[in-house]
């Protein structure tokens, strides 16, 4: 099969919609080589006005000569979806899917031929360049493969491998995690907000010192707990405010927000 097309985005919903307008912005990918499908008829403009790709409501036809498929439908409607496709898939392809709880496994199971698949999940950030992608490759997804999907989700953000086994700790920790994220960045705002600071200060300082901190972990190598000392003078206030976050219980909930997380990212096909 002639290759067509670089890209088939199969659900440019929410998260798929992000990562190929960041793909496209980033010039990863030509917006005359990539594609992208619909559920809704409704949709087709929402996703071209984000995006200026062709937008079709058939998977089949989208996937038919792309040289990747980016699978992003909803976990409950994956498997229908291949189902769907499998006719028109060939070995030549590479199928990458952002799905949480449906494993590679599972995938190859509905495939007519032996067709490399990578899992792949990624995060919200990606639309600003500061995505987290952890890839975990299935049964036929070779060097080659993998080199694809790195050099693809690399362009927005960092990337890693692990086995499959994690992959429902990484939807919690980086792509839920975000979600926690914003709460604690708009919980350290409201106290800005409380002592006076007008709220869009407020806002851009904690979103900065977060910004920073993050870079701090991930180019010095040191543990956290290490800067969180590096920040807490003997007598100062810093250790006060971190007596409150210890007494709130701050530490043990986000834990457990992750561990639920995870419980349910296993449960969502």
């Amino acid at each position: 099969m002639a290759m067509t097309r670089d890209l088939a985005v199969i659900g440019a919903g929410k998260l798929g919609g992000i990562l190929l307008k960041s793909l496209v912005e980033q010039g990863v990918v030509a917006p005359e080589r990539a594609v992208a499908t619909v559920h809704r008829s409704s949709s087709v403009i929402r996703v071209q006005d984000m995006v200026d790709v062709e937008v079709l409501r058939e998977n089949r036809d989208a996937v038919a000569g792309a040289r990747m498929v980016l699978l992003a439908v909803k976990p409950q409607a994956l498997l229908a979806v291949i189902d769907e496709i499998a006719p028109v898939l060939t070995a030549d392809q590479l199928l990458l899917s952002i799905v949480a709880s449906v494993s590679t496994q599972e995938i190859e199971a509905r495939l007519e031929r032996p067709t490399p698949v990578i899992r792949a999940m990624p995060n919200t950030p990606a639309l600003v360049g500061a995505g987290m992608t952890v890839l975990s490759p299935g049964a036929h997804a070779d060097e080659r493969h993998l080199a694809d999907a790195k050099q693809l989700f690399s362009a927005i953000g960092r990337t890693r491998v692990l086995e499959e086994k994690h992959m429902d700790t990484v939807t919690a920790l980086s792509a839920s995690g975000a979600a926690f994220l914003y709460v604690v960045l708009e919980s350290l705002a409201e106290g800005g907000v409380k002592l006076g600071l007008p709220r869009e200060v407020a806002t851009e300082l904690a979103a900065q010192t977060a910004l920073g901190s993050a870079r701090m972990v991930l180019e010095t190598g040191d543990h956290p707990a290490v800067l969180k000392d590096a920040v807490t003078t003997p007598a100062g206030c810093t250790i006060d405010g971190l007596l409150a976050l210890e007494a709130g219980g701050v530490r043990v909930t986000l834990i457990q927000a992750v561990v639920e997380a995870a419980r349910r990212a296993g449960e969502l096909a």
